[in-house]
């Protein structure tokens, strides 16, 4: 049976803000460094990706600022969780800002929809302020009531621009 247009339209307005609540709770984690349930986001052959040129078309042809899957994940977190790294003494303060949310596409048979969104990360850790910016996709999988991450992709506008170490995930 089809669906009225005024409830294609709700239903769209529904599953939206939903993935929208979920991207802004994804960022809100990492604001909190809540590394941990930041990752338990992400399914279990879930991937984090920030290509390192623009329209990079895959992280396996050419190096990429980041490229985790949930064992390099762990292995990061573990080191932002060691008292002792150096690169975050002091601990980073972050700030995201997300917006502009489109459904790129879905798939209805895997539950599997992509999502992009526009962000803003503001850094600030040893009296230094740094302004991270760019569109980020997020391909999500239903599980239960919530999503997990399949892959986030995160293009920086200037990706291709020299950076000081970067230990946190955008």
């Amino acid at each position: 049976m089809a669906l009225a247009a005024s409830t294609r339209a709700s239903v769209a307005a529904s599953i939206r803000a939903e993935f929208e609540g979920f991207i802004i709770r994804e960022a809100l984690l990492l604001d909190e460094r809540r590394f941990r349930d930041w990752m338990a986001l992400f399914a279990d052959d879930g991937t984090y990706w920030v290509p390192a040129v623009p329209d990079q078309k895959s992280p396996f042809e050419e190096a990429s600022l980041f490229y985790d899957d949930r064992e390099l994940m762990r292995t990061r977190i573990e080191r932002l969780e060691h008292p002792r790294i150096h690169v975050q003494t002091p601990p980073s303060r972050t700030a995201h800002v997300v917006g502009n949310l489109v459904v790129e596409e879905t798939d209805q048979a895997k539950g599997e929809y992509v999502v992009g969104s526009t962000f803003i990360m503001v850094e600030y850790r040893d009296d230094a302020q740094r302004l991270f910016a760019g569109r980020q996709r997020h391909r999500l999988r239903r599980h239960g009531d919530t999503f997990r991450i399949v892959q986030k992709r995160v293009d920086l506008i200037n990706c291709d621009g020299a950076f000081e170490a970067m230990a946190v995930p955008i």
